[in-house]
């Protein structure tokens, strides 16, 4: 029935997501997702919006969670935008300041949904290589673009890039839009976020999927200058003028406000995160250094396929990516401690 489709369509490559298996009794180390639940706090006020009030269309600008993010952030709300998971801001952050007439750069090691808007937008893009280390290099990204993106941490690396090398990038680059993607960022990084007022054309995204335990509820954002935020905010309102329902505004805006209880859980991962690394560095691992909540680990003498599919008979998933370069690295997710014991335990 491919005959109805508009032209475009049969040349998209869409971006395939982690597995989310059937069974129950696996130990699911493959996509990232926090191990410990959401904010009790935030729980409790997304059961207070469960009721009459649901009949009626959610605020379309999500002041409530505005206000939260501009105030943990020291920032103005005309400089939060607010999308359906980052990866519907990141679309329209494509669509609305990445076409122009010059490629977009991004690490040839990298966030893989990047190519797949570049082929959704019709985007020229040019993808930078990682130094021998996994590492970005900042003047590798002086040419040239309609722009610049890169996850800090990288995903799948890991790898963190510092502000230092953030603020010299931007000098270096005054013409066009740079974007921080901080999917990752509350596990062992600064957020550049205290750059926006100094550099226009920075544009910092977050999502609550990650350190917020709210990947089923689907909120992310953005925070720059107010002039960015306006074109992400048209393109917004003549695509989904309503992307946050009532229940992820009261949620998320929650989340924000429960600090010590974000902090207690991003404490817990990096404690797990720093002893897994140190047990599988014993048992011959090669790790890159992260900053992230999940690792990016190879082992000289095993094949990384191999390993996935034996660990896989054992109960224990983890991502294995088939791509030029990373084909014998292992992306693991941390886990509660239980679950890394029982990886660790299927390894031996």
């Amino acid at each position: 029935m491919s005959k109805f489709w508009s032209p475009f369509v049969k040349n998209l490559v869409p971006y395939v997501p982690g597995e989310q298996p059937k069974l129950t009794k696996l130990v699911k180390l493959n996509t990232n997702e926090n191990p410990y639940g959401p904010s009790p706090k935030a729980l409790e006020a997304m059961r207070g919006e469960l009721g009459e009030n649901l009949r009626l269309y959610p605020d379309p600008n999500s002041d409530l969670l505005k206000q939260a993010v501009a105030r943990y952030y020291g920032v103005q709300t005309n400089q939060v935008f607010l999308g359906n998971g980052s990866d519907e801001v990141l679309a329209h952050i494509f669509h609305g300041l990445f076409q122009h007439d010059a490629p977009l750069l991004f690490p040839d090691i990298s966030y893989s949904f990047y190519p797949v808007y570049c082929g959704l937008y019709g985007i020229q893009s040019a993808p930078v290589a990682l130094d021998e280390q996994f590492q970005i290099r900042v003047e590798d990204y002086q040419q040239p673009n309609a722009g610049i993106i890169f996850p800090n941490p990288n995903a799948p690396t890991g790898c963190l890039l510092a502000l230092e090398a953030i603020e010299q990038l931007l000098k270096a680059n005054t013409e066009s839009v740079v974007v921080v993607d901080e999917a990752y960022i509350d596990f062992g990084g600064e957020t550049a976020i205290s750059l926006v007022d100094r550099y226009p054309n920075l544009l910092v995204t977050q999502t609550l999927s990650k350190s917020r335990s709210l990947a089923g509820l689907r909120v992310g954002l953005a925070v720059g200058h107010p002039d960015l935020i306006e074109a992400l905010e048209r393109i917004k309102n003549s695509f989904n003028s309503y992307p946050l329902d009532r229940v992820a505004i009261v949620g998320a805006a929650a989340a924000f406000e429960d600090k010590a209880y974000f902090e207690e859980t991003c404490n817990k991962v990096i404690a797990s995160r720093e002893k897994l690394v140190a047990e599988l560095t014993g048992r011959g691992f090669e790790v890159l250094p992260s900053a992230a909540n999940f690792i990016f680990a190879r082992h000289p003498q095993k094949d990384a396929a191999g390993i996935a599919a034996a660990l896989r008979e054992q109960g224990v998933i983890v991502r294995h990516f088939k791509l030029p370069r990373i084909d014998q690295f292992l992306r693991i997710s941390i886990g509660t401690e239980e679950q890394n014991q029982a990886l660790l335990d299927a390894l031996n």
